[in-house]
Formats: structure tokens, sequence, C-alpha cells
């Protein structure tokens, strides 16, 4: 087994080598304690920025053996799917003796990834799992330094670089909703997706592919926020149009606000119109009609970061990703197209 290589952080000899000055004077200009000259205290910023250097305890942590502390960055910690995934980490790390911190990105700023990263590396951290679910994770991950343990979180089939990824097979499970409800008889399915947070939605990608392939009418995506409400006012819209007859949802809370928005106007489902969500939370399966979904283990896909993590700080390299593609849960929400 090859050790990876090492993470090592500036440290103030290399400030001081790069500003062409003492380790005191480096010192002196951090803490404030005493008078430095300005055009000194200017190279000594100046080094400071170049190298990235950072007053921190993960370089100790990382040539330390006791490396206890996991830490996570996320661009939030409500949502359903980032909840369960930093449970499945906290699980995780319990049962492996380690602690987990939880460090929020604010948004993709500059200056808010900077801040998360900051606190991120001012603990004594023996690496990181980074949800890439939004483009503060994104940033955040591409922010980090080389040689830091380090995984990251989110949807795909693969991922290219070194970094370590546990992933969703989210383009897959896309396209097997769709094509579950084209092989129901419906002539197309329309699709209301969530924000796209920057990036790719596999969600998307596999219902347009699905679509394509069977030579289907491909319509214009609805876009909607994450929330019920949301999808209540596209469900409104729906209502008005006779043209569909089902909906791929971006999320459960989506397709739970469009099925409201549909009984309320006098519309029934599945007879009317066919709906698939995406998440599996837990009490979509007691709404009426119990919702066809599909099923995202978060809580596994937190299990699985962590686990890529703990082989990293025990010295393996080049780990391929890990990813799994969820199962579509039919249920009463689906059924053929209306004659």
């Amino acid at each position: 087994m090859t050790a990876p290589k090492s993470y090592r952080a500036p440290v103030l000899a290399d400030v001081a080598t790069a500003a062409n000055v003492s380790v005191p004077t480096v010192s002196r200009v951090l803490n404030g304690t005493k008078y430095v000259a300005p055009e000194l205290k200017q190279r000594v910023h100046e080094a400071i920025a170049a190298l990235g250097y950072r007053p921190n305890g993960a370089a100790r942590s990382l040539r330390s053996t006791q490396r206890t502390l996991v830490s996570v960055l996320a661009g939030g910690t409500a949502n359903y799917g980032y909840a369960q995934t930093i449970q499945g980490i906290e699980i995780a790390a319990r049962q492996a003796g380690m602690a987990v911190s939880i460090t929020v990105v604010e948004s993709a700023s500059d200056e808010h990834v900077k801040r998360a990263v900051d606190l991120t590396l001012s603990q004594p951290t023996a690496g990181v799992i980074v949800l890439e679910f939004d483009r503060a994770g994104l940033r955040a991950s591409r922010s980090l330094p080389e040689g830091l343990p380090m995984v990251v979180v989110g949807g795909g089939s693969r991922r290219v670089g070194p970094v370590a990824a546990a992933l969703i097979d989210e383009r897959a499970a896309g396209r097997r909703a769709t094509e579950y409800l084209l092989d129901l008889g419906h002539r197309t399915v329309h699709h209301v997706a969530g924000p796209t947070e920057g990036k790719h939605s596999g969600r998307t990608e596999g219902w347009r592919a699905a679509l394509k392939a069977a030579d289907a009418a491909v319509p214009q995506v609805m876009n909607a926020e994450w929330d019920a409400r949301s999808g209540y006012r596209w469900g409104e819209r729906i209502a008005e149009r006779r043209d569909v007859t089902a909906v791929f949802c971006g999320n459960d809370e989506i397709a739970l606000g469009i099925m409201r928005a549909l009984t309320d106007h006098g519309l029934d489902v599945p007879r009317d119109v066919s709906v698939i969500g995406f998440d599996d939370q837990p009490l979509v399966s007691l709404w009426r009609p119990a919702l066809t979904t599909v099923d995202q283990d978060f809580e596994d896909l937190g299990s699985r970061a962590f686990g890529l993590l703990l082989r990293q700080t025990e010295g393996e390299t080049n780990l391929p990703a890990s990813v799994v593609t969820p199962e579509l849960v039919i249920r009463e929400s689906t059924a053929p197209p209306p004659h």
C-alpha cells in the first residue's frame, strides 16, 4: 500500500522565506504586539496571501496519530437530503470513535467560501467531507488544499480527478422514472425540476435521455424551487392544460404541491395526471394517493462517504467512486393515461 501524499500546510518559516524576513518578524505582524515597518508588514501579508497560510490545527492533526475529528462542509443542513446525509456521516463516525464538525457555506461567494474553509482548517481535522449538492459546496471542494484527505458527496455516476467521491446516480434514476411513465402509455412526460444550483441536474438529464431514446416529445422544463408551495404554483398551471398526463418532479415536496393543486382544481391523481417524485421522504407513502418516487438513501450516502474518508486516513489512495443507483418505488400516484 502506498502512503498518501501528506498534506503540509504552510508554516511561519515558509512565510518568512517568501517575504524575505525573519520568523519573529512574521510572528510580530500576526500578533500585532510590536511595531513592524510598513514595507515589511506589506511583504508579510503578500506572502501570507500567496501561500494561503492559515494559523490552523489541520496540519498538526495530520502529523499526529490522534485523528478523531471529521469535518463536513455543506451549503445547508435543513433540507432533507443534506440532513440525512449528515446523519449518515455522524452515525458512521460515532461507530468508529470519531467526532463530526459541520461548517455551513452560506453562499458561493468568495467571502463565504473562504470563511468556511478557514474555519474548517482551523480545527484539528483528520479529513473533510464536502456535500456538493449546490454551487456553494462545489466552490468549497475546489478551495481545499491538496493532500488533505477529502471526499465529495453528490449525484452522478463518476467523477473526474483524484478526489474520492460517494455518489447517487441520479441520471439513471431519472431515466428509469421517465421510462416507467412511458411504459404505462403516456406519450410524453413533463418535468418540474428543482433549482440547478449552478450544476448539471442528473435527474433532468435522465428524463431527457429517456424521452429522446423513445423518440418522444421533450417538453420545456418547468423550473421550481425545492418546496411544496412552488410545486403548488406549477400544479395550478398544469391544471389549466390538457396536454399534460404525466409529471416527473425534482423532489417529493414539489410532487406533493403539484398533487394538492391538481386536486384543488378538480383533477384526479393518477386518473387525469400521473405524478412521480424523487427522494422517498418518510411521509410520502402515507399521502393520498401514496406517491410513486425514487428512493434516495441519503443516510447510506453519508455512511459511504465516511468509509472512503476513513480508508484515506489509513493510507489508501486512488479510491474508486462509490456509486449507488436508487430504486423506483411504485405506489398509487401513477397509472396509464386517460382515454
